[in-house]
């Protein structure tokens, strides 16, 4: 379907849960989270409905989010059941890794295709800091596991902080040499998880062509611009919703954990789906994506988003 911009809408994110079992400072409010009672929820026949009312609007790629989505216990049954309706071609999980080393053989089993980790750091102090209580090793450890499992695409995100992790570029773009992953560094947001963050660390991806100039240029995939070491196995992948949006071809929209369809991840507008029956949603996600905003507006440190939400909640 086409929005009335023109805009083919294909891509529908899925929060399956707003819980986590780290804290990312970016991503995660301070003081913690409100646990919802669980009748507030999307509920596993409901989040299929969903996907199904997506797909008959020529929705054909979910990736599926939280939170972090490894927690949810009925994880594996909803991947298998979002993989088989017809219309879906791509089935994609995003998750901090720390429980793929368990995971990733089933999940492929389930019918999901690619992975992304997060993954901010490779200093052991820096990722129990950004994380609140992570361990560097749990999640190479899943990274690991997730190559053993055969997906056809493995994707680290980091999030590319001034004064975090800036002096790490070479080292974390170094993975796709050493392993046949792509790595994408992807510009720090101004949303309600990074009041901690003061105006130096929002700074551009392409501090990351400074410090990398041996990089090539590759061919783009969807909003990253890509590029390559000569000797990479994979690809370094450049992301700028900040420095230099791409609204004019988002082909997104996003299913909360609690029901909400957001057709912008910066906009306050949601359309309510849990509740409704199949034609409901249908015709509710109609409205949505038909109505999906042309851009968010001004987004900088200066210019925070209005989104509404924390990111553990919208689904990242």
């Amino acid at each position: 379907m086409k929005d009335c911009f023109g805009r083919t809408i294909d891509y529908m994110r899925v929060s399956v849960t707003e819980l986590c079992n780290l804290r990312c400072r970016y991503c995660m409010p301070e003081d913690g989270i409100c646990r919802k009672n669980h009748e507030d929820m999307m509920s596993e026949e409901e989040m299929v409905l969903a996907v199904k009312a997506a797909a008959s609007l020529g929705i054909s790629k979910v990736r599926v989010t939280g939170g972090e989505p490894l927690v949810k216990r009925n994880l594996l049954s909803l991947c298998e059941k979002f993989s088989a309706v017809e219309g879906i071609r791509e089935l994609c999980l995003t998750t901090n890794g720390i429980f793929l080393h368990e995971l990733a053989k089933p999940l492929r089993r389930a019918g999901v295709k690619r992975i992304n980790i997060s993954l901010d750091t490779l200093q052991e102090d820096k990722y129990r800091y950004i994380t609140g209580n992570g361990r560097l090793d749990e999640a190479l450890k899943g990274m690991h596991a997730a190559l053993d499992a055969g997906f056809e695409k493995i994707k680290i995100n980091v999030v590319l902080m001034g004064g975090f992790n800036d002096d790490e570029i070479r080292p974390l773009a170094g993975l796709t040499r050493a392993y046949p992953v792509d790595v994408r560094f992807i510009e720090l947001m101004p949303m309600y998880g990074t009041g901690a963050f003061d105006k130096s660390a929002f700074i551009p991806v392409s501090v990351v062509l400074r410090s990398l100039p041996e990089l090539k240029r590759g061919e783009d995939e969807g909003v990253a611009r890509l590029y390559h070491f000569p000797d990479g196995m994979g690809n370094v992948g450049l992301i700028s919703p900040v420095s230099d949006h791409f609204c004019k071809s988002c082909s997104r929209i996003r299913l909360t954990a609690d029901g909400r369809l957001k057709p912008c991840l910066h906009s306050s507008g949601e359309y309510v789906l849990k509740g409704l029956d199949p034609e409901g949603m249908r015709c509710r996600m109609e409205t949505a994506i038909w109505n999906k905003p042309q851009w968010h507006g001004p987004l900088s440190a200066d210019h925070p988003s209005h989104a509404g939400r924390d990111m553990n909640q919208i689904g990242g």
